[in-house]
């Protein structure tokens, strides 16, 4: 099938394009800054999102453009409710305006885990039904992105499914994701440089998956697991602290590094603990997470030092 893909060219994007090509999809890619054949588009310009619907014909969306740092939207609120709420609400505009031309996409509204914030104890591991309790403007964002798609999905029969992707991790991740920042840190050490890794909140545990897992629950979504209207969590079951994390990636380099706490790299209002269940989607789709958590690091610090070569 075609796929359109909003935000192609961001960390997740080219991951989820390789994987819809492997299963065989024609897949066209659209991105704010243009690149090769991918379409220009900006999620906020309502006509741009409708002509990128014209010319794709998808019979399928999967839509990952977003503003996704969350000490970005602690700096501009209203950017990020403008790309990831106001976006969303064009291109399930678009999806609508297609059914009413006799196309029904499938649309998959990628959305985080973040929007659960801090939870009780006993509510771990998260459920989809769990109320979310957004503690910083991106995870606001997102939490209004889902009750559009959702409400896209009851009042004009889109169907639009929405996804909560936990903490995800893998090649060509941006330095201001904590395990990306680690690796590429302790690869420039281990190349000579400075032997320190500046870090944040070390004792926060998160539930950490290999992007191409997450591309592969995307894809089984897109090919029509799940139902119109849902949440899926897309996740591990699995916590484990950003210490531990730092822990192993210094283990992998093999070189001795200096820790030290940077307050600039503390959020405020941090979550402690995000762990959920993936059994609804699991059950919808029979996805299941393949890559080890040692394997997807192994990956991120391999990519961290490639990078690092190809910078000279």
């Amino acid at each position: 099938m075609r796929v359109l893909v909003t935000g192609a060219r961001g960390f997740v994007g080219r991951h989820l394009s390789a994987a819809l090509r492997e299963r065989g999809h024609d897949v066209v890619e659209a991105d704010r800054v243009p690149h090769d054949d991918a379409l220009p588009i900006d999620v906020t310009d309502a006509l741009a999102v409708r002509a990128a619907f014209d010319l794709a014909q998808p019979e399928a969306v999967a839509h990952l453009a977003a503003q996704a740092s969350v000490p970005a939207s602690l700096e501009d609120p209203r950017a990020a409710f403008e790309i990831n709420a106001l976006g969303t609400l064009n291109v399930l505009e678009a999806a609508r305006a297609a059914a009413g031309a006799g196309a029904r996409p499938r649309v998959l509204i990628a959305s985080s885990a973040d929007v659960y914030g801090a939870q009780p104890p006993d509510r771990y591991p998260l459920l989809e039904t769990t109320a979310p309790n957004p503690r910083n403007p991106y995870a606001a964002s997102k939490v209004a992105a889902e009750a559009l798609a959702l409400s896209y999905a009851a009042s004009f029969g889109v169907d639009a499914v929405v996804t909560r992707a936990f903490n995800h991790i893998g090649p060509g991740q941006d330095e201001r994701f904590a395990v990306a920042a680690f690796a590429a840190q302790i690869a420039r050490a281990a190349a000579g440089g400075r032997p320190r890794v500046s870090v944040g909140n070390l004792e926060a545990s998160r539930d950490v998956l290999d992007v191409r897992d997450v591309c592969a629950a995307y894809v089984a979504l897109l090919e029509g697991g799940g139902t119109a209207g849902e949440i899926y969590n897309v996740c591990s079951g699995t916590a484990t602290t950003m210490r531990e994390l730092l822990r192993r990636l210094i283990e992998i380099a093999h070189v001795p590094v200096e820790v030290r706490e940077d307050p600039a790299r503390m959020r405020p209002a941090d979550v402690p603990i995000s762990v959920g269940s993936a059994a609804k989607l699991h059950g919808a789709t029979g996805w299941t997470p393949r890559i080890s958590l040692a394997a997807a690091l192994r990956a991120v610090y391999d990519d961290a030092r490639a990078r690092l070569v190809a910078s000279g």
